[in-house]
C-alpha cells in the first residue's frame, strides 16, 4: 500500500509541474490585461500546489500539526485555483459573446 501511495504522489507531482510549465508557456502568449493577471495568479497557485504535493511523501515524518497545516494550505490553494479557472472561463465566454 505504501508503494501505491508513493506512486500516486509522484504521478501527482509530475502532473502538477507539467501543468505549471504549460501555464507559463501560455502566459507568454497572452497579451496584458485581466486575462494575463488571472494566468499569472494561476501559475502561482499551481506552483504552491506543486510545493504542497512535494511535501506529501514526507508527511509521515512531519508532526501532526504541521501535516494538518500543509494539507489545509493545499486544499485552500486548490479551491482558489478552481474558482479562478471558473471565473476566467466565465470572462472568456462573456468576451466572445456566448
Amino acid at each position: 500500500m505504501r508503494q501505491l501511495i508513493l506512486l500516486l504522489s509522484l504521478s501527482a507531482i509530475g502532473t502538477i509541474f507539467y501543468a505549471l510549465l504549460k501555464v507559463i508557456s501560455l502566459n507568454r502568449k497572452i497579451p496584458g490585461g485581466i486575462v494575463k493577471q488571472s494566468w499569472r495568479l494561476l501559475y502561482y497557485l499551481i506552483g504552491l500546489l506543486g510545493v504542497g504535493y512535494l511535501t506529501m511523501p514526507l508527511m509521515p515524518r512531519l508532526p501532526e500539526s504541521s501535516r494538518e497545516l500543509i494539507i489545509a494550505i493545499i486544499f485552500l490553494a486548490g479551491a482558489i485555483f478552481i474558482l479562478k479557472v471558473v471565473k476566467l472561463f466565465d470572462k472568456i465566454i462573456k468576451d466572445i459573446g456566448l
